[in-house]
Formats: structure tokens, sequence, C-alpha cells
């Protein structure tokens, strides 16, 4: 297999990584471009975060978020906690 062949296989695989970042405050709202799709988050400064999940229609509470994480998650709403929050897409 050639070099070429192998950049088209990867460039078929779906993504992994976040392609844009937006910052975000804590609100009721959806979150702007989660109409299809949840969105994953970078919190800044941790503390206790509160969001809506992709799958749900209620509030869940991530205890405890350390500085500096990337929450694997996929959320439509981000409603409290913590500070410089970006939600990835």
């Amino acid at each position: 297999m050639s070099i070429a062949g192998l950049q088209g296989n990867e460039m078929a695989q779906p993504r992994v990584f976040a392609h844009d970042a937006v910052a975000i405050s804590g609100s009721a709202t959806q979150i702007t471009g989660t109409e299809s799709r949840g969105c994953c988050l970078y919190v800044g400064t941790g503390g206790n975060i509160v969001v809506r999940m992709e799958g749900s229609s209620t509030d869940v509470t991530f205890n405890n978020v350390p500085n500096g994480t990337f929450m694997p998650v996929l959320v439509t709403h981000y409603i409290s906690g913590g500070s410089g929050i970006l939600a990835l897409f």
C-alpha cells in the first residue's frame, strides 16, 4: 500500500479529535451547534460541572473535575460550574 492510499483511508475514518472550539458560559440554553450531536468540553478551572448530556433531558453533576480537564462526554447544555469552559466540536 502506498502512503497516498494510507492517507486516503485515514481521511475516511471518523474524527476523534476536535476541529473547532467555542468559549461558552453556564446557561439553561442549548449550546449552539449541538442540535444533532453533542460536544465535548474542556474545563479550564474545575469544580463541580453541571451539564445535560446528549441522550438525556435531565441535568447531571460531575463532581471535583480538575483544572485543565477534557471531558469525554457528549453534552448539549453546560449549566454551571468551573470557568474557562470550551465546547469542542
